[in-house]
């Protein structure tokens, strides 16, 4: 292989010095018809500095490994062109070395050799091409590994930054609020609606007194003092409230005796009553003076005296009229009557509707407790449950009577007859007179300033 490599030395260098002294006697004599250094049907082989065809293109690789037999010489296109069988391309002669004899047999054997050193080079290349490949590809995914190494530990550092985000919003959110638990006075305007059980707490041995019912309507305005870090709010309430009840009494009275002049007797008067009702009825006004206390949380407290003014307080009362009897003994002759026209019956009109003491002021102690709702408006809407109970009143009794009835005694001419009529309790012999209710209670609150501001800085 040494060997043809020293020949192919030796022939293009030959080849060169020839095409240097041709091109040397051109320029000192040009030649008016081109002398070839080949001729048709030589051996040939192109030289490997030969990169472009007479036409300008580019040969293939192979045709360096080969021995070619020229077909033809010049052309009028290219008149230095040598056509080259097998390729069927014009070549330019001094790319050619002429390898005849013996010396194509050495250049086709180096041709081989040429053909298989470079066949292992490019085999070698391409194993060269395939480790390249193959360490890309390695330094590729090394390349991705850090490339996810680096993704990994920028979400790292980027929940770490969110964290401290988060932990700054919190922060600053903790000292909103901190400036935001400064509280301010307010005031409020409350109507409210209540209603329960009530009664008419008659100081007296006799009645059983029973319950009725009560509603009233609340028109309120209060005034609250807040302060910073203090959950509950002071407030001090006035206003007026106007309202309705009603309570009763049941009792059977036994032997009720009393003395009546009849004429010039004297009689003795025995009375028995079975189921005597009364049902006493009042307007009345209250003017309530409490102290009010607000959680944070929604809950209040309210308690202080209140007022009560009855308006007007009529009354009813009936009695059974089959179970009503009345006796009586003239003391001078000792004669004694029982339900007799002189002596008059109980015949049980209808029961009469009569106004009852007025303008009575009672001093009551009320409470209330119960929870409110901060709505969207800012105002708050309360429910509870209250108790009144009377502690003081003015009333006092200044008849003397001596029963429930009044029995007027018949005329001595006969010109009239007894007459029983069913007094008033409390006209009769109350002498003082109580109050006492309970309930629920139903309460819208106007606000000033709006508490939705103070619920929204977690102040309600």
């Amino acid at each position: 292989m040494k060997t043809a490599k020293s020949i192919l030395i030796a022939t293009t260098l030959i080849c060169a010095s020839v095409v240097s002294t041709l091109s040397a006697q051109q320029q000192a004599q040009p030649a008016p018809k081109h002398e070839f250094s080949v001729e048709k049907g030589d051996s040939v082989m192109i030289r490997r500095e030969c990169q472009k065809y007479s036409t300008g293109e580019r040969p293939s690789t192979w045709v360096w490994d080969k021995v070619h037999t020229v077909r033809q010489l010049g052309t009028k296109r290219h008149p230095d062109g040598v056509l080259l069988m097998n390729i069927y391309s014009w070549v330019c002669d001094t790319c050619l070395t002429v390898v005849n004899g013996h010396a194509k047999e050495s250049a086709e054997k180096a041709a081989i050799e040429q053909a298989a050193d470079r066949e292992a080079f490019e085999q070698g290349d391409e194993a060269a091409r395939k480790a390249a490949a193959q360490a890309a590809a390695i330094a590729a995914a090394d390349s991705a590994f850090r490339a996810a190494e680096e993704a990994r530990r920028a979400e790292e550092e980027a929940r770490r930054a969110e964290e401290e985000a988060q932990a700054a919003l919190r922060a600053q959110e903790d000292s909103l609020k901190s400036l935001q638990q400064f509280k301010h006075n307010y005031d409020r305007f409350t109507i409210g609606l209540r209603g329960g059980a009530s009664a008419l707490m008659h100081h007296a041995e006799n009645g059983n007194w029973t319950c009725g019912g009560d509603v009233v309507l609340d028109l309120q305005y209060a005034h609250y003092w807040a302060k910073d870090g203090r959950p509950v709010d002071l407030g001090l309430i006035v206003g007026l409230g106007i309202g309705y009840q009603q309570s009763g009494l049941k009792k059977d009275y036994d032997h009720t005796e009393f003395d009546r002049t009849a004429g010039t007797s004297n009689v003795h008067y025995t009375v028995d009553v079975k189921d005597v009702k009364e049902t006493d009825h009042q307007l009345q006004l209250e003017v309530p003076v409490m102290f009010s206390l607000i959680h944070d949380k929604g809950l209040f407290f309210n308690i202080g005296p209140k007022f009560m003014i009855p308006v007007y307080t009529p009354y009813k009362q009936s009695a059974n009229t089959d179970e009503t009897h009345i006796s009586a003994v003239f003391q001078e002759t000792g004669i004694t009557v029982i339900d007799q026209t002189l002596t008059g019956k109980y015949t049980g009109q209808e029961p009469e509707e009569k106004n009852g003491i007025q303008f009575t002021i009672n001093v009551m102690l009320t409470a209330e407790i119960g929870y409110e709702w901060i709505l969207k408006s800012g105002n708050s809407l309360g429910l509870g449950a209250y108790a009144n109970y009377s502690v003081y009143n003015t009333f006092k009794n200044t008849t003397n009577s001596e029963g429930l009835f009044n029995l007027t005694a018949p005329a001595a001419d006969g010109s009239s007859v007894a007459k029983l009529d069913v007094l008033s309790a409390t006209h009769a012999y109350a002498d003082k007179l109580g109050y006492f209710d309970a309930g629920i209670k139903l309460a819208y609150h106007f606000n000033f300033p709006k508490k939705k501001h103070f619920r929204d800085s977690k102040l309600f």
